[in-house]
């Protein structure tokens, strides 16, 4: 029981030895990215044996439109826990206290905002990218009924993401345990028994997410011993909103700015047919679990550089930097291998159409190189973003999706004419994310981005 409440306790990663906090904040995060992850990844499972390569074409086809959509509350999510790690790390519980409450309301005005409004910008905008009629009204289907269940989703995301911001990495990985389980009895209820199809999956989808952001709400209630939450911090104050805001509006333009570039790409892929993207969404889900252990080890870096940062402790960042690069750069190392030796038998967990399987498992072995380039990209930009620098992620995002990413697509396809093209001109803007991360890293202006400023500030050189 005593090392149960110990997992549930928060983790201060401005002492001892960072490799070690490190490893021990992101194994939870990265078992529940591993839950996040079976979400989508149950979804497509089940819709590909129980309803069709047509019902993955159509989720695969809709997600850059979702994501569009809430783009802002992404990013959000990202701002609110640079700042709250900043504060947790210099231990100052009022501003802690009204951070937190500012983005609890911020978030649901927002989340009220897209259920009203997103769902009638769905079908115009999947009409415009020249998404295949037989496809077209799963596709609205399936991404209306998420915006419909955004207020979950989004609480989700703000929620874990203060827990894990204050050290608490294990609270969101128990439930989200508990949110797969539930979502895969849905899914098999909805679509196996009931035969909702798309509808289905997106159904299950938002409830199990929306018993998730209960549970974290719970959670925080209960950590009164780091900060306040009551009426007087839910009332948005200026100062934070405009720190929340000044966070969020360029790490969501850096999502943003990727979505774009995908859907300005979809056309092109909708032109390869419904077996080019039911083979994309197969890889898009394999992705996920892939790049599991980057996103896990950024976010980690993210959170271990806002903490550090607030305790004014900044010789422990590159330190912490370096040994969390090489466990990132080892883990995408293992996962790559996996991949090369059994991608095609992952594939067919999703489909028995050959031609899928092929392509399948062709493009993961495009994407090999591209999976250690992410790792490093993931924790660099991650420093970066700890310290309260979100403009430069947005001017990384801008260039390799702008000049990079699009023009590229456009133009292997016009040379090759074949799907891969399209699988080439990611990877060559996967690669120059990386070595703009770097280039960021090393001129080093985030380091004077720092929102919390302690007396007796360190000054020892990154």
């Amino acid at each position: 029981m005593l090392r149960f409440k110990r997992l549930l306790s928060s983790i201060d990663m401005t002492e001892g030895t960072p490799w070690k906090k490190l490893l021990l904040f992101t194994l939870p995060l990265l078992a529940g990215n591993l839950f996040q992850q079976l979400f989508s990844t149950v979804d497509a499972i089940m819709l590909g044996n129980f309803v069709g390569d047509h019902a993955l074409a159509a989720v695969g086809s809709s997600m850059p439109i979702f994501f569009l959509i809430i783009v802002l509350m992404m990013g959000i999510s990202i701002g609110a826990g640079v700042m709250v790690s900043q504060y947790f790390g210099a231990k100052r519980r009022d501003e802690l206290s009204h951070t937190i409450g500012t983005c609890i309301t911020l978030t649901g005005i927002l989340g009220i905002f897209l259920m009203t409004f997103g769902p009638l910008a769905t079908r115009p905008l999947l009409t415009f990218l020249g998404t295949p009629p037989e496809i077209l009204d799963d596709s609205v289907i399936y991404i209306n009924v998420l915006l419909w269940g955004v207020l979950g989703t989004s609480y989700f995301n703000i929620l874990s993401g203060i827990l894990r911001s204050v050290g608490d990495a294990f609270s969101p990985l128990l439930y989200l345990a508990f949110a797969s389980i539930l979502n895969i009895g849905l899914n098999y209820v909805f679509i196996g028994i009931l035969g909702w199809g798309v509808m289905g999956a997106a159904i299950g989808t938002v409830f199990a997410q929306a018993f998730t952001s209960v549970l974290c709400l719970r959670r925080l209630s209960q950590m009164r011993d780091i900060f306040s939450l009551g009426l007087p911090y839910l009332k948005p104050k200026k100062e934070y909103v405009t720190q929340v805001l000044k966070l969020g509006l360029p790490t969501g333009a850096s999502q943003g700015i990727f979505v774009v570039a995908i859907m300005i790409v979809q056309p092109l892929a909708n032109s390869f047919g419904p077996l080019f993207l039911a083979a994309n969404i197969i890889v898009m889900k394999v992705d996920g679990f892939v790049m599991m252990p980057n996103f896990s080890f950024g976010n980690a870096m993210t959170v271990y550089t806002g903490q550090n940062v607030g305790a004014g402790k900044l010789d422990r960042i590159s330190q912490g930097a370096k040994q969390c690069l090489l466990m990132a750069f080892g883990t995408a190392l293992l996962m790559v291998v996996l991949v090369l030796l059994f991608g095609r038998q992952i594939a067919g967990m999703f489909t028995q159409t050959e031609a899928v399987l092929v392509m399948s498992a062709w493009f993961m072995q495009v994407l090999a190189v591209g999976y250690l380039a992410f790792s490093i990209n993931m924790v660099l930009w991650g420093v970066i973003r700890g310290a309260g620098d979100a403009v430069s992620p947005m001017w990384g995002a801008l260039i390799t999706a702008v000049i990079v990413r699009v023009p590229l697509a456009y133009l292997l396809v016009y040379i090759m004419d074949e799907p891969v093209a399209l699988v080439y001109s990611m990877l060559a803007a996967w690669l120059s994310n990386t070595l703009l991360a770097a280039i960021a890293y090393r001129i080093g202006r985030w380091r004077d981005k720092v929102l919390v400023k302690p007396v007796g500030e360190t000054t020892s050189s990154l």
